[in-house]
């Protein structure tokens, strides 16, 4: 038992020690002044490049993708050519998210009447429990913006 206390004593003496040789150390590096640069180049002058006849190496060209290629890629996140389950599955996790509302990665029954009835009730407008076709035209899920462009 005694050499135990007298081992924790010298392993705390050591601990502080280390801490005030850091502590130390950190203040010298504080005070110590900046590395003296010696400016030789004009800030304000533009750099200057004659490429001559040199030439860079060609643009890359895009190839143009086919609808079910472009399909595919949007499920092989690491592009080896091949889907599995996990990258399968992984599309739909945010909204599965949205459903679990008690976060225990289970969907129950009442999650998902809960999220239908809220729906609904989002829906109908004029609240006579009824839908009409321009009331449940809202319920229709939201297409992202395409870009205006193919970049």
């Amino acid at each position: 038992m005694k050499g135990l206390a007298s081992g924790a004593f010298v392993a705390l003496v050591l601990a502080g020690a280390g801490l005030f040789w850091w502590q130390g150390k950190a203040q010298v590096e504080e005070a110590a002044p900046p590395p003296e640069i010696e400016e030789t180049v004009d800030p304000q002058a533009l750099p200057s490049a004659d490429a001559g006849d040199m030439r860079g190496p060609d643009l890359p060209e895009a190839t143009e993708l086919t609808r079910e290629q472009r399909r595919f890629f949007r499920y092989d996140r690491n592009r080896d050519l091949q889907i599995t389950r996990r990258e399968m599955l992984s599309t739909r996790t945010k909204a599965f998210r949205k459903l679990d509302k008690d976060g225990n990665n289970l969907l129950t029954f009442e999650e998902w009447a809960v999220t239908t009835v809220d729906r609904f009730d989002g829906a109908d407008a004029d609240r006579d429990n009824v839908l009409t076709p321009e009331e449940f035209r809202t319920t229709a899920p939201r297409r992202s913006a395409k870009p205006a462009c193919r970049c």
